[in-house]
């Protein structure tokens, strides 16, 4: 097999209500020019970046699929607006659609292309797939563990953390009565919550190079979901892709894990909105199936991505 193409690079990015120039940073696996459509990448947080995807890069070793990866606005190698920490105005999720629009038509993919949303991704994703009219040339879309509502997420979070052991339930709880989340004691029991409920029992470099960055720059995620894990207080506090998934018209696929976040219930509305939508399940999984399952992961991504329209 001829070796993967890669290039990285970015994109002007207008954005309204900022002075200064900004940009979105991109890079690419695979010939865009192939003929086979490529798939967005849409990373999840809010805050995070790509590097916790980047295993998606072998949908184009192994199924020649063009992948696109970026960071959104914000965060990572993309421009950063900390001037607009606390703006829960300016964080909302039109920013965002058209960041995707932008990058899709500097791209020259704008005519054809799929979108993988994980997590707040596909959260993203969803609101973006659910305007009228449709978003130009989007062919396919897959809502990766992502809640139709951030109450569903909470709700199945708070759950979670009832079925924990007596110390990391004692100990969360504190730190969110008290605010002190940065004790050694709040992170280590989140990590032990973190590892049943997000991503297994390692974490993987890449989620920790995503972390990173957003411990260097919380401006995203403190002014959209605030400092908990349990508690919105940020501007998505009332979030809901309830309505707007009713009008998704593309061919879609929600993949969801077990004991995590985006739980059965959250994702239910997913299921029961959208006209012809497929659903998987893995098993083995919480909210890492890219990583607790990944031959299977790229397998039923892979193949539906390939699949004709019906």
């Amino acid at each position: 097999m001829a070796p993967t193409i890669e290039k990285e690079g970015t994109i002007a990015f207008k954005v309204e209500g900022v002075d200064k120039p900004c940009e979105t940073w991109y890079k690419v696996f695979g010939d865009l020019k192939s003929g086979i459509t490529p798939c967005v990448v849409v990373h999840g947080g809010p805050g995070l970046t790509h590097d916790y995807l980047i295993q998606l890069k072998d949908l184009n070793e192994r199924y020649r699929i063009p992948v696109v990866f970026y960071d959104q606005i914000g965060n990572g190698k993309s421009t950063h607006l900390q001037e607009k920490n606390g703006d829960e105005g300016f964080w909302v999720d039109e920013l965002f659609w058209r960041e995707l629009e932008n990058l899709v038509e500097g791209l020259g993919i704008s005519d054809n292309w799929d979108l993988l949303g994980h997590s707040w991704g596909g959260m993203v994703g969803a609101t973006f797939a659910g305007r009228e009219p449709s978003p130009k040339g989007l062919r396919k879309l897959i809502l990766g563990n992502a809640p139709a509502t951030i109450t569903g997420w909470v709700d199945a979070y708070n759950g979670y953390l009832e079925e924990m052991d007596d110390d990391v339930k004692v100990t969360i709880k504190k730190g969110e009565e008290t605010g002190e989340r940065e004790s050694p004691e709040y992170e280590e029991a989140l990590m032990k919550f973190f590892k049943k409920h997000t991503f297994g029992p390692d974490i993987p470099a890449e989620l920790g190079e995503s972390f990173g960055w957003a411990t260097k720059d919380g401006t995203v995620s403190q002014t959209m979901m605030g400092k908990s894990e349990f508690v919105v207080t940020g501007g998505m506090r009332d979030w809901s892709a309830v309505e707007a998934s009713k009008q998704i018209s593309v061919p879609t696929l929600v993949v969801n894990g077990t004991n995590e976040g985006a739980d059965d219930a959250s994702i239910k509305p997913f299921l029961d909105n959208i006209k012809g939508v497929k659903y998987v399940k893995f098993h083995n999984s919480s909210h890492m199936g890219l990583y607790e399952e990944k031959e299977l992961y790229l397998k039923v991504i892979g193949e539906w991505l390939l699949a004709k329209l019906a």
